[in-house]
């Protein structure tokens, strides 16, 4: 059994605030006994005003985010992965990146998020992730974390389950999905799609979430999961913030994969080709 932990967070808007709350998460995740935390998307800003949030975004080499999580991790010797923080990238746009810290404080895997959410609402609401972020181009897998092999994907990456099938095929044993879900498709496609995608794939998802009122007026639905390959949800933790702990057993995977092996039974499908 590997003992797991979720930090459900309500990011503000100034990072160094939000440094010492990840930081805090990691001791009582260690004191909790767990061997790997996870955090939500953003978990280093979350502002929607651009002229306030401008200047606060940095790479990696001068983010105070990630070096307050990179220590906390080498001095309580436990693997986080950071759900994502917003990169500064030589593009002049950012990266919407998850990067996975090992219990040494060293990066050993990053993951960019490859699906973008621009929308028009029929409220007139226009949302475009892809005016200020760049879009990631390959999966990623990891080796070698207490969880075994683990697979990263970020939010709207769940609303495509192509991106789940390549990181089962890749060897993924568990799938990580940290979010800032907002209430209305929170409600509606949160829970049942993350079942979905781990029930198709077989293995285990974690999914830390954002949750509450933040500070720069958005709510998010939070209900960060750890669900197993069978479908099960192991840990709601609803609306609270704060850490909370799973324990899952990898052994499962093989057990639910002999029961229903729908995996080994995939084709590719040709495209349809009309009359």
């Amino acid at each position: 059994m590997t003992r797991l932990a979720i930090f459900q967070s309500c990011t503000g808007i100034e990072p160094a605030a939000n440094a010492e709350s990840l930081a805090a998460a990691v001791e009582e995740a260690v004191a909790g006994g767990a061997e790997i935390l996870f955090t939500p998307e953003m978990s280093g800003i979350l502002d929607r005003d651009k002229q306030r949030a401008a200047g606060k975004f940095h790479n990696e080499e001068e983010d105070e985010v990630l070096a307050a999580v990179r220590a906390a991790a080498e001095r309580h010797g436990i693997w986080v992965h950071l759900g994502s923080l917003a990169i500064t990238t030589e593009t002049g746009k950012l990266a919407n990146r998850g990067i996975v810290i090992d219990s040494t404080g060293e990066i050993r895997a990053r993951y960019d998020k490859m699906h973008l959410f621009d929308v028009d609402l029929p409220t007139g609401e226009s949302w475009r992730e892809s005016a200020s972020y760049n879009a990631g181009s390959k999966s990623v897998v990891v080796d070698g974390t207490p969880v075994g092999r683990l697979g990263l994907a970020i939010c709207y990456d769940l609303r495509f389950p192509a991106l789940f099938e390549r990181l089962s095929e890749a060897g993924a044993q568990v799938i990580s999905l940290p979010a800032a879900f907002t209430v209305p498709t929170g409600k509606a496609h949160w829970e049942v799609l993350l079942r979905a995608r781990a029930i198709e794939a077989g293995l285990f998802v974690v999914a830390a979430a954002q949750s509450g009122e933040h500070e720069d007026g958005r709510r998010t639905y939070g209900h960060s999961l750890v669900i197993d390959p069978w479908g099960r949800v192991l840990l709601d933790m609803e609306e609270q913030v704060g850490v909370a702990f799973a324990e899952i057993d990898l052994a499962q995977i093989d057990e639910v994969r002999q029961r229903l092996p729908a995996m080994s039974h995939r084709r590719p499908i040709p495209h349809a080709v009309g009359e």
